[in-house]
């Protein structure tokens, strides 16, 4: 494997290399491991196809449907897209990005579980109470979680999709914000770093977080109380971007951050048994394109970082677009705003022909008629790849 190589390539080769120099990686991230490394191949099993064109059999394997896996999250995001159209709304909207300061690294890789809900919490809490007490209205707010960097390394961020206005607290009126302006930066910045604080502060006093290695002195009262006071000394960076010129521009938005992973196949550029070469952007130079290369151990250890704790979730919705009685409140914004109820959804058979249009054509004459045959088990797949293969 020398050029354009996919992440599940780099894991299969790592997998299979009894000389590998294995990282400690947790139970967690070893069963994404395995996952990623077997999508897409005869590991999974998949589905049997003949083209009553050319009458050629075609093998399809199976997806391991893995949220961290780069070959999964595209189908996955547009069907997400498709549940959350219903809920767009005829306003503007902005994006805000909230960040954890480096300092605290350490301490949210040990507890990432706990702080990853704490940076959810800290930022919607503080954009709601923006809202509140700013506009007198109830916004909303989807928040998108990521945790690394162009490199894979730690970087702990939330990006939030928030509704340019929202419902009135009286529940009679909407009220909109300024078509180009939301809440003022650090005034966000400042509460958003002091609800942190506050709840790590409370974290620590009930003895929920976990100090190891490196460190463990923090478990220290008084060596806490130095990280708090250092975490707290800087600016903390929230980030507002341009804001949206419609629902549209959202959607198109949101389908390039909901499932996105650490690193996508794209930015794969060579990798073999020792190291993996990646395209990277620099943003402290422009966002200009570089590339790095890394031991194939780092690139999996730095792959791993973001790996998240099973069962996390890592899109939340707030205020006006929380899950609870969501579609009351949407309906109640939509009249509000004389707009109109969003489309009935199209059946699932239209979506699916639509979103996997190349199951139904055929891969040797590229004709659109591919017919299943039959679903193969994981252990008859290897078999019968070797077999097509052959033929």
């Amino acid at each position: 494997m020398t050029s354009s190589p996919t992440l599940g390539q780099v894991l299969r080769q790592v997998l299979k290399d009894p000389s590998w120099a294995t990282p400690r990686l947790s139970p967690q991230q070893w069963k994404t491991v395995r996952a990623l490394a077997a999508c897409r191949t005869s590991v999974l099993g998949g589905q049997l196809f003949q083209c009553a064109h050319c009458q050629r059999e075609h093998f399809v394997a199976h997806s391991c449907r893995n949220r961290h896996c780069p070959q999964c999250q595209g189908g996955l995001a547009v069907a997400w897209l498709e549940r959350q159209e219903a809920a767009l709304l005829p306003i503007p909207y902005f994006h805000l990005v909230f960040t954890l300061p480096h300092t605290l690294n350490g301490l949210v890789r040990q507890n990432r579980r706990a702080l990853f809900k704490l940076l959810f919490d800290s930022a919607s809490r503080t954009l709601v109470e923006f809202g509140e007490g700013r506009l007198q209205a109830q916004i909303g707010v989807t928040a998108v979680l990521h945790t690394w960097s162009q490199t894979l390394l730690d970087h702990y961020h939330l990006h939030c999709i928030v509704t340019g206005g929202g419902v009135a607290l009286e529940g009679n009126r909407w009220v909109n914000s300024s078509s180009h302006y939301l809440f003022p930066v650090q005034a966000l910045s400042r509460m958003f770093r002091g609800k942190f604080l506050a709840g790590l502060k409370a974290l620590f006093d009930e003895g929920a977080l976990e100090f190891h290695g490196a460190l463990a002195p923090r478990a220290r009262p008084s060596q806490f109380a130095s990280l708090l006071r250092e975490a707290a000394r800087p600016e903390w960076v929230v980030y507002a971007k341009r804001p949206f010129a419609g629902p549209k521009q959202v959607l198109a938005y949101l389908s390039r951050y909901t499932h996105r992973v650490a690193i996508s196949n794209r930015r794969l550029i060579s990798a073999d048994a020792h190291a993996v070469k990646f395209d990277y952007k620099d943003y402290a130079k422009g966002a200009r394109h570089k590339t790095m290369t890394l031991d194939t151990p780092e690139f999996v250890r730095r792959f791993c970082l973001h790996v998240l704790p099973e069962r996390f979730v890592k899109i939340r919705h707030y205020g006006l677009l929380g899950n609870r009685q969501r579609q009351k409140r949407l309906a109640c914004a939509r009249a509000l705003l004389g707009a109109s109820p969003p489309a009935a959804p199209e059946p699932a058979t239209q979506k699916q022909t639509r979103a996997e249009p190349s199951r139904k054509c055929c891969p040797f004459c590229h004709q659109p008629a591919l017919v299943l045959v039959q679903e193969v088990g994981p252990g008859c797949a290897a078999r019968l790849v070797a077999v097509l293969d052959s033929s």
